[in-house]
């Protein structure tokens, strides 16, 4: 199969709610490599079907999860306006009809007021960021059971799903150094049905948001198939807690402390 082929396949799959065998046991050399210029490719796609990037998302960016799903390091994918959205009621809902063995993930995203660049230190990306918020995705597997390689789960749009997107804060600039302390040094906990699930740490997700923003500028800096990060896009810096099963009629509550961030609660439907 060629790339224009795995983009078409892993788009009318995810369009249907339907899942399919991973690229790595069925492509012969199919690597990260091969991997984002899938990721270029439903780009194009999607765009030419009336999509618009909204930003870009990393996963995999939280060590603790690592063992679980066999995957070592931080990946990336594109996120559009057909499947993000922000929070605007006390309790939102969202439809998991669609969507593969669906998890959520409490994370941390950053509005992007300037472009980011390779090199630049934790205070120097702060200084990029307009806005801050909490918001949550609901992540789902292209492949059953969870099972898969990290080229494969790129090629399967990064996992995602959804994303429900809090209030955003606007970053003052004589708060950047107040920022990059804060998000550093916080805590983020994951409640369904009024029980504690998980409970994380910032430095759980790559030692802290901004260092997986780093990272993600970092990666697109290698990857010439695909846009540098823009003003204007948000970026979503990956879960806190560990990523857990969602199902219709469940009621899940975040908590954020250490930021001035409120929490969502949303119902899955």
């Amino acid at each position: 199969m060629g790339t224009g082929e795995i983009a078409a396949e892993t788009l009318c799959a995810l369009d249907r709610g339907e899942q399919i065998a991973p690229y790595t046991g069925r492509v012969p050399g199919f690597d990260l490599a091969a991997a984002y210029r899938v990721t270029a490719a439903q780009r194009r796609l999607r765009v030419a079907q009336g999509e618009r990037v909204v930003g870009r998302k990393l996963g995999f960016t939280n060590r603790n999860i690592w063992p679980e799903f066999g995957i070592y390091a931080p990946m990336w994918g594109n996120l559009f306006d057909t499947t993000c959205r922000e929070i605007t009621s006390e309790q939102a809902e969202c439809d998991l009809a669609l969507l593969s063995e669906p998890k959520i993930e409490p994370e941390i995203a950053f509005g992007l007021a300037r472009a980011p660049e390779p090199g630049m230190d934790e205070a120097a990306l702060m200084k990029c960021i307009g806005c801050v918020a909490h918001g949550v995705e609901v992540v789902q597997s292209l492949y059953p059971d969870w099972r898969f390689q990290a080229p494969d789960a790129v090629a399967g749009l990064a996992m995602h799903g959804a994303y429900l997107m809090g209030p955003r804060t606007p970053v003052a600039p004589d708060s950047v150094s107040d920022w990059v302390r804060k998000l550093a040094d916080f805590h983020m906990s994951l409640e369904r049905d009024g029980e504690v699930m998980d409970r994380g740490h910032a430095r759980d997700v790559l030692d802290g948001p901004l260092t997986a923003l780093r990272h993600l500028v970092e990666l697109l800096a290698d990857d010439p198939g695909n846009p540098a990060l823009a003003a204007g896009e948000f970026v979503t810096t990956g879960t806190v807690t560990r990523a857990l099963d969602v199902a219709p009629g469940e009621i899940w509550r975040t908590h954020v402390e250490g930021l001035d961030l409120p929490g969502l609660r949303l119902r899955f439907r």
